[in-house]
């Protein structure tokens, strides 16, 4: 399986970060895997999310999500 076609798979469940995108699928350069799906096609939005890091410091970062997982109904209970 591709990098982008990891990438696509996981956005189908769920957001994404790159320290998701490390750990859990082993990319490095995630807004490039974004870029390459966005030029095929895909509707991924980003929002920034703000993290503490190691330090004590607020640092900014990338959350990507599928648009049609974005826009699906949320199931009610």
């Amino acid at each position: 399986m591709t990098q982008n076609e990891l990438v696509l798979s996981w956005l189908k469940k769920s957001h994404i970060g790159p320290l998701e995108a490390m750990k859990e699928l082993g990319i490095m350069r995630l807004a490039a895997r974004i870029k390459d799906l966005r030029d095929e096609g895909h509707k991924i939005d980003m929002s920034w999310n703000y993290v503490t890091d190691r330090h004590g410091q607020e640092r900014r970062v990338a959350r990507y999500t599928l648009r049609e997982l974005a826009d699906a109904p949320s199931p009610t209970h």
